[in-house]
């Protein structure tokens, strides 16, 4: 199904190989998963923040999948399904079909997360991928000691105000996963 505000964020992206394509759509549905959770009242208890929030706010110049959230105390009742709704209908408005669900894993920790997959054919916005897009959330309900955050402008799929981590406790953040990653021996070239 074609829409005019998912046509119009994709519009500002350079869509010339079949990778830029892809990554485009992962950044748009990023940026339609934040309004949903705006709309639904999220960024009153939790900040966004890590690679994803580091492209999307601060331009970083590397494409990153996954969306990382800290609640802004600490929770362990905290439940993300409840803004479930909020989410899909952000899809909705931009005429995008999506299924979210709850991942369930043993020894997860105080992590919720959950998988957003989008249902809507591909090819409706122009081209033709042969994956479907899927977005890891994950929503930290033991947030880190003195964090600070602020609050950042986004204007699509309309304007609202994101809660992030500051740029310095978002390069903290960084270096904490680069010096206690669990997989010490499997460094990463992002991690240089």
């Amino acid at each position: 199904m074609k829409n005019e505000i998912f046509d119009n964020m994709l519009s500002r992206y350079d869509l010339t190989t079949e990778q830029q394509k892809r990554n485009a759509i992962f950044e748009v549905n990023q940026q339609v998963i934040l309004a949903g959770l705006y709309a639904g009242g999220f960024f009153e208890s939790a900040a966004f923040y890590g690679g994803t929030c580091l492209r999307i706010f601060h331009g970083l110049q590397r494409f990153s999948e996954d969306m990382d959230f800290s609640l802004l105390t600490q929770d362990d009742k905290f439940d993300f399904t409840k803004y479930f709704p909020a989410i899909v209908d952000a899809f909705t408005m931009v005429g995008r079909e999506v299924e979210i669900k709850k991942k369930d894993k043993r020894n997860f920790g105080k992590v919720e997360s959950a998988f957003l997959k989008d249902n809507t054919d591909v090819y409706d916005v122009t081209f033709q991928t042969e994956k479907s897009i899927k977005i890891k959330i994950e929503v930290d309900t033991c947030p880190p000691l003195n964090f600070k955050t602020e609050q950042k402008l986004l204007l699509q799929p309309y304007s609202f105000m994101t809660r992030c981590f500051t740029l310095p406790d978002l390069f903290a953040g960084k270096m904490h996963a680069l010096v206690y990653r669990a997989w010490k021996n499997r460094v990463k070239g992002r991690d240089w």
